[in-house]
């Protein structure tokens, strides 16, 4: 899969499920429950430990699987060399926009100021990660899109179902949720997810 094949197919999905697991079990669960359900785009967070062995286990998923808690350029090669087709990290480094651009995979970068943004689409990031979202109003991408027409931006953290359409009435190109999968996974297990991610597919059907 090419880099503007994966781009477009992170802006069809619309959303993007962050999955963090106490283990790749955990972690594979929930990211089958979220593809069952009809989430078609899994950010598989390095803080679950062995992450690679749920990799391995989507490995034949139609679903698009990237690598999320990127810190580093060793991480990014590991999660490309395993498999991800999308990075994310939680600030912008260069070394991983090296890597990630070496092998035409798609680098977000989570950002916060104007000169956060600049810095990362000069390194060639061509969506920014809005991270933590919760902090900013869906009306800061309109702001943000008057000096920089040119930016596409990512929502993630403090996003659900009660604001998603928000964020991408008002631009976004997709959202990133993680929270809400995981208190559906605590609650009702497998079952829970399936069912939380059917509502985010209906959501966004409506």
């Amino acid at each position: 899969m090419q880099k503007m094949e994966i781009l477009k197919a992170l802006s069809t999905a619309k959303v993007v499920a962050v999955v963090r697991g106490n283990s790749p079990e955990e972690a594979t669960e929930i990211s089958k429950g979220a593809i069952e359900g009809g989430i078609q785009a899994i950010e598989l967070t390095y803080t679950t430990p062995f992450i690679e062995d749920t990799f391995k286990a989507l490995r034949n998923s139609d679903a698009l699987i990237g690598a999320g808690t990127v810190l580093d350029a060793e991480t990014a090669r590991h999660a490309i060399l395993n498999g991800a087709k999308f990075v994310v990290s939680p600030s912008y480094n260069g070394d991983i926009a090296i890597i990630c651009n070496r092998y035409s995979i798609p680098y977000l970068p989570g950002c916060l100021t104007i000169k956060e943004m600049v810095t990362a689409l000069e390194g060639g990031s061509d969506i920014i990660k809005l991270f933590p979202a919760s902090q900013f109003e869906p009306s800061f991408i309109k702001s943000v899109k008057g000096p920089l027409p040119n930016v596409t931006i990512m929502p993630t953290g403090g996003v659900g179902l009660a604001n998603m359409h928000e964020w991408l009435d008002a631009g976004a190109v997709a959202v990133g949720v993680g929270s809400d999968l995981h208190k559906a996974y605590a609650q009702d297990g497998y079952a829970g997810v399936v069912e939380r991610a059917k509502a985010y597919t209906k959501n966004l059907a409506n």
